[in-house]
């Protein structure tokens, strides 16, 4: 069986913080808010992971009234999750990542980016896709107030994907 989620977040941007995207500390004069280091991407990604499983949000599984996730890396929680989706025996197939921020811009960060959170995910580079886009000045966003993402994944049960392998020879 093949199963799709999607996972959405936002954060305000504020000062005195660390910016934290995909596990890669962006230089900037702002951070986001947030319970845990507010790393939105990969707060994106786990909605989506948890969607596709459905066992539903990161909230649900790491609720920001809980002292334990104060300023905790959101590697960390990714990583537990990734326990998850192999304990269900799901592989990830694919992930398409996109921030929408006004500044900084994120090109020049996205190699660093897929490799982080490949390490996280445990997959190839090639299973991530990460793009970054402006809001064109409209909304909160547009006006430098905070930054959105958005994750679509896809799962492959394992024993589909060892199916597959086997009559194809590989990936």
């Amino acid at each position: 069986m093949l199963k799709v989620g999607f996972g959405y977040d936002s954060h305000r941007l504020v000062k005195g913080r660390k910016l934290l995207l995909g596990g890669v500390e962006i230089p900037s004069q702002f951070g986001l808010k947030g319970h845990s280091d507010a790393d939105l991407l990969i707060h994106a990604l786990i909605d989506a992971l948890l969607g596709a499983l459905g066992k539903g949000d990161i909230g649900t599984h790491f609720p920001d009234d809980d002292p334990e996730y104060k300023d905790i890396s959101s590697s960390k929680l990714l990583k537990k999750i990734v326990l998850e989706v192999k304990a269900e025996k799901y592989l990830i197939n694919n992930c398409d990542l996109q921030i929408v921020a006004e500044k900084p811009k994120l090109q020049s960060y996205r190699e660093k980016i897929v490799n982080s959170l490949a390490e996280d995910l445990e997959i190839s580079k090639a299973k991530i896709n990460f793009k970054a886009t402006t809001n064109e000045k409209m909304g909160f966003v547009g006006r430098e107030e905070g930054m959105a993402a958005y994750a679509v994944v896809s799962l492959i049960e394992k024993k589909l994907w060892d199916f597959y392998n086997s009559i194809e020879g590989g990936e």
